[in-house]
C-alpha cells in the first residue's frame, strides 16, 4: 500500500492511498468549513449549502446528478460537521474521473434556483423536526449548548426552522466565496487508485480556483453548565460531558484510551458496574471527540427517571476511583488493544482511509502514519490515565437530562453537583428545549 501527497499550484492538497487488492475507489472533497464558522445570522448555512449542492447545476438537474453516478454503479453523498464539510463518492476503479467531475460540478456550478431553495428548506425543516423526536439528538444538542453557550460550536449543526427559512441564493454564494478556497480544500482518494490520475483530474477540475482571504472561525470557549428538556420519553436520558484535549494535543491519545476503559466496551468500568452489577440501565457508554482547539469526553445512558441520580453517582464514583488509584494493568491493556484493533480494522475500509487522510491534512497539516498512531496509543500508561482522570475530576461538567418531565432540570443540576460541587453550585442553567 502506498500513500502519496501532492499540493497543486493553487494550494489544494491531493492525497491518495493505494489499496491494490480492491476493485473500488472511495474519494471526495473535504473542506475546512462547518457550523462553527457561521455567524449568528448564518446558523445552519453550512448544512443548507451541502443540501443545495445536489439540487442542480448549470448543466445538470438533480435527477441528472443522481443518474450520472448511478449509471456507473456508484453512490454520492455529503455530510456537515463542526469544522468540515465533505462531498464523497464510491465507484468502481476507472470511474473516479466521473465521480470527481460530478463533485466539482455541484461545488462550482450549482444554480441555487429559488424553487429548489424553497423546496429544500422544507426538507431541512422536516429533518430538524425529526431530531426533535429523537432523544439522542436532543440530548447531545443540549449538552453542546451547555458546554459552549452563545457560540457557533455550541449550536445544532442543522440550524433552526427560523434560520433555515431566511436563507437565499446570495447567502449561499457569499458563503462559498468566503470559505470554499484552495487552502481549505483536500481531495482525498483510497482504494484502486493511481495518484497521478487523481492529481490530473483535480488539477483540471479545481486548478482554476484562486486563493483569497478566508473567513475566520470562532475560538471555542468551554463554559460548562446544565440543560434539560421537559419533553416526555419512555426513558430518562442523561449525558455528562467534561472538557477534553483537542485533536492536536498529545494527551488526545490518553483521552481515547481513558474513554475505552471507562465506558468503551462490555468490559469497561461503567458497563460492568452500572449495567452488569447494578442493573441500572440497558446501555451506557463513553465517547471522546476533539477538534483543533477543544474536545469533549461524554458519558451517555438511558434509564428510568427514578434511577438517574443513582446512575450518575456511580459514574462520579468510578471517575474518582480512577483519579485516586489509576487503572489496573489488565484494563489498561484491554483498552489499548480495543483502540488499536478498532483503528486497524477501520483502515481496512477505503472510505475510512480517504476520510482520515483528509481530516489529518485539514487539522494537522500533514499525513500521520498508522505506525505513529499505534505508537502514541502504546505510550499511554497508568500514570497518564490517573492524571487525566484527576484533571477531569476538577472540571466543571456539562450535563443534559431529558425524559423526566418537569423533574429533568433539577436532575441535571444534581448530577452536575456530583462531579464538581463547588463550581457546580455557582453554575447557571443554560436553558431548556
Amino acid at each position: 500500500m502506498t500513500t502519496e501527497l501532492t499540493t497543486l499550484s493553487n494550494g489544494i492538497r491531493v492525497a491518495t492511498h493505494r489499496m491494490p487488492n480492491l476493485e473500488t475507489v472511495s474519494l471526495g472533497v473535504w473542506v475546512a468549513v462547518g457550523s462553527r464558522h457561521e455567524r449568528d445570522d448564518q446558523h445552519g448555512l453550512s448544512h443548507f449549502l451541502e443540501h443545495m449542492a445536489f439540487k442542480g447545476t448549470r448543466s445538470r438537474s438533480a435527477r441528472m446528478i443522481a443518474e450520472a453516478i448511478e449509471c456507473v454503479g456508484g453512490d454520492l453523498n455529503a455530510s456537515t460537521g463542526l469544522d468540515t464539510t465533505a462531498y464523497y463518492a464510491r465507484v468502481l476503479k476507472g470511474d473516479e474521473g466521473v465521480a470527481l467531475e460530478l463533485i466539482a460540478d455541484i461545488l462550482l456550478n450549482s444554480k441555487f434556483a429559488p424553487e429548489d431553495l424553497d423546496r429544500e428548506r422544507v426538507v431541512i425543516q422536516q429533518e430538524i423536526a425529526s431530531t426533535d423526536d429523537n432523544p439522542d439528538d436532543i440530548i447531545f444538542d443540549l449538552m453542546q449548548s451547555a458546554a459552549f453557550p452563545q457560540q457557533a460550536i455550541g449550536r445544532p449543526i442543522l440550524g433552526t426552522r427560523a434560520s433555515v427559512g431566511r436563507f437565499r441564493a446570495d447567502d449561499l454564494r457569499a458563503y462559498l466565496e468566503e470559505h470554499y478556497l484552495p487552502d481549505a480544500i483536500v481531495v482525498s482518494a483510497a482504494g484502486a487508485v493511481h495518484h497521478a490520475e487523481i492529481v490530473r483530474h483535480a488539477e483540471a477540475l479545481f486548478g482554476r480556483l484562486t486563493q483569497r482571504r478566508r473567513g475566520t472561525e470562532s475560538t471555542a470557549r468551554y463554559r460548562g453548565g446544565s440543560a434539560a428538556s421537559a419533553k416526555p420519553f419512555e426513558q430518562s436520558h442523561v449525558l455528562i460531558g467534561l472538557p477534553s484535549p483537542s485533536c492536536l494535543d498529545p494527551a488526545f491519545y490518553t483521552a481515547q484510551v481513558f474513554s475505552g476503559l471507562f465506558g468503551g466496551g462490555m468490559s469497561s468500568r461503567l458497563f460492568q458496574e452500572i449495567r452488569e452489577d447494578r442493573g441500572l440501565c440497558y446501555s451506557i457508554y463513553s465517547t471522546v471527540w476533539g477538534v483543533k482547539d477543544t474536545g469533549m469526553l461524554a458519558v451517555h445512558a438511558a434509564t428510568g427517571p427514578e434511577m438517574v441520580d443513582e446512575l450518575a453517582a456511580v459514574v462520579a464514583e468510578e471517575l474518582a476511583a480512577l483519579a485516586d488509584a489509576g487503572p489496573t494493568d489488565a484494563e489498561l491493556l484491554r483498552a489499548k488493544a480495543q483502540l488499536k484493533a478498532g483503528l486497524l480494522m477501520a483502515l481496512e475500509s477505503s472510505a475510512v482511509n480517504a476520510e482520515q487522510m483528509a481530516r489529518q491534512l485539514l487539522a494537522q497539516g500533514r499525513l500521520v502514519a498508522t505506525s505513529e498512531l499505534i505508537d502514541e496509543v502504546e505510550a499511554v500508561n497508568a500514570d497518564r490515565i490517573k492524571d487525566f482522570a484527576g484533571r477531569l475530576r476538577g472540571e466543571l461538567p456539562s450535563v443534559a437530562v431529558i425524559g423526566s418531565g418537569k423533574k429533568s432540570a433539577a436532575q441535571a443540576s444534581r448530577v452536575a453537583s456530583l462531579f464538581n460541587p463547588v463550581r457546580a453550585d455557582a453554575m447557571v442553567s443554560q436553558g431548556s428545549r
